[in-house]
C-alpha cells in the first residue's frame, strides 16, 4: 500500500481538562492556532480527544482561499463551524478521536465526528459514530470522502457490467472508482491529467488514462476533478443519450459549459450530486447517519490507505493550510497527528 496506518496512537493529546487548541481560517491562505474553552459534558453528550484530522483538498481549499461564495454561506456551514465566512471561521469535518467522557458505552471507542480541526471537543452523543475495528484511526479520517461516494454512487447507480469513468484522481474521485470496481463485471476507468495518477489506479484496482487518449464512450461518465476541462472531458465521452454526473464543487470559479456541438443530438444529461442530502434514490430510505456508518464499514477496506498521503503535527496546521491555499500540498488526504506537534 502507498501508506502506511498507525493502530495504536499516542494518545497525549495538546490539550487539558480545562481548553484545547483549533485551527482558525483568518484570511486567504492565512490562519491561526487558538485556544478553545471545553464545556463540562452534561446528559447526553461526550467528550472526544481527538487523534487525526482529514485535510479536505477541495472543500478546505475554497475556504481557506475566501473562495466560498456568498449565496452558499449558509448552505455551505459545517455541522460544528464557529465564525461565519469569508473569516475568521474554524471549519472542517475529518476528525476521528477517543471518547473520554460520556455513556459508558462510548468511552473509551474510537469515534469519527463532523468536527474541525481541534484537539479536544464536546458534543451530543448522537454527532459521534463509532469506527469498526477493523479500521485503523488514520484510515477512519476518509469517512467523509467515502461517504460523498456511496452518495454519488446511489445517484449514478450503475448496473451489471456498465463502463464506468471517473474524471479527477482526487480524493473523492479515487474513493468513487473504488467503490464503483466492487460492482460485479463492471470496467472502471480513472481519468487524470497527472500521469503519476497510474499508481493510485492500480492501487485501486482499476483503469487508468489520460485525457487525451480517451477515445471510448462510457455508460457512466462521473466528474470529480473539480475543474472546467474535466467537466468537458466527461462529456465528450458519454454515451449518447447518457448522463454526466458532476460531483465537482467549483465554488465561487465560474466554469464555461459546452452546450453546442453534439450536446443536444446525442441527448445528454447533467446531473449534480452533493453530499449535503441522501440521494434522491435513497432519501426516504436512509438517513445521514445510516450513510456515514456504511461508509465507515466500507473502509475496512485497506485499498484505502492509498488516498493516504502526507502527515503532519497538529502545530503545523497553520503552514499545511497555506500550502493548500496556494496549492503545493502534495497527496490525496492530507491527516493532521493531534498526538504530536
Amino acid at each position: 500500500m502507498a501508506s502506511a496506518v498507525e493502530t495504536s496512537p499516542d494518545l497525549r493529546l495538546p490539550t487539558t481538562r480545562d481548553g484545547a487548541s483549533a485551527f482558525w481560517a483568518t484570511g486567504p491562505g492565512a490562519g491561526e492556532l487558538r485556544p478553545q474553552s471545553l464545556a463540562v459534558p452534561g446528559s447526553g453528550e461526550v467528550l472526544v480527544r481527538t487523534i487525526y484530522t482529514g485535510v479536505s483538498r477541495g472543500t478546505e481549499g475554497l475556504v481557506v482561499r475566501g473562495e466560498v461564495p456568498e449565496s452558499e454561506w449558509t448552505r455551505m456551514r459545517s455541522p460544528f463551524q464557529d465564525g461565519e465566512f469569508p473569516f475568521p471561521v474554524k471549519y472542517g469535518y475529518l476528525n476521528v478521536g477517543v471518547v473520554e467522557e460520556g455513556p459508558t458505552a462510548l468511552v473509551g471507542r474510537t469515534v469519527f465526528t463532523l468536527f474541525p480541526h481541534q484537539s479536544a471537543f464536546v458534543v451530543p452523543e448522537d454527532a459521534v459514530v463509532p469506527v469498526p475495528v477493523g479500521v485503523p484511526p488514520r484510515r477512519a479520517v476518509l469517512a467523509g470522502a467515502v461517504e460523498t461516494a456511496v452518495n454519488v454512487l446511489w445517484d449514478a447507480a450503475p448496473r451489471l457490467g456498465d463502463a464506468i469513468a471517473v474524471v479527477g484522481a482526487g480524493m473523492i474521485g479515487a474513493a468513487i472508482a473504488r467503490l464503483a470496481a466492487q460492482v460485479p463485471g463492471v470496467e472502471v476507468t480513472l481519468i487524470d491529467i497527472d500521469p503519476a495518477k497510474q499508481a493510485l489506479a492500480g492501487e485501486l484496482g482499476v483503469r487508468f488514462t489520460h485525457p487525451a487518449n480517451t477515445g471510448s464512450v462510457y455508460d457512466i461518465v462521473i466528474e470529480a476533478s473539480g475543474t472546467a476541462d474535466g467537466l468537458a472531458v466527461a462529456l465528450r465521452i458519454a454515451a449518447t443519450d447518457g448522463e454526466v454526473v458532476v460531483a465537482s464543487w467549483y465554488g465561487s470559479k465560474p466554469v464555461q459549459v459546452e452546450l453546442g456541438a453534439d450536446f443536444h443530438s446525442r441527448r445528454l444529461t447533467l446531473r449534480a450530486s452533493q453530499v449535503g442530502e441522501v440521494a434522491q434514490a435513497r432519501r426516504n430510505r436512509r438517513t445521514r447517519r445510516q450513510r456515514l456508518e456504511l461508509a465507515l464499514r466500507l473502509l475496512e477496506d485497506e485499498a484505502f490507505d492509498s488516498l493516504l498521503g502526507g502527515n503532519s503535527g497538529w502545530t503545523e496546521l497553520p503552514a499545511v493550510m497555506a500550502a493548500l491555499a496556494e496549492g503545493s500540498l502534495g497527496g490525496l488526504c492530507h491527516t493532521i497527528n493531534w498526538s504530536r506537534s
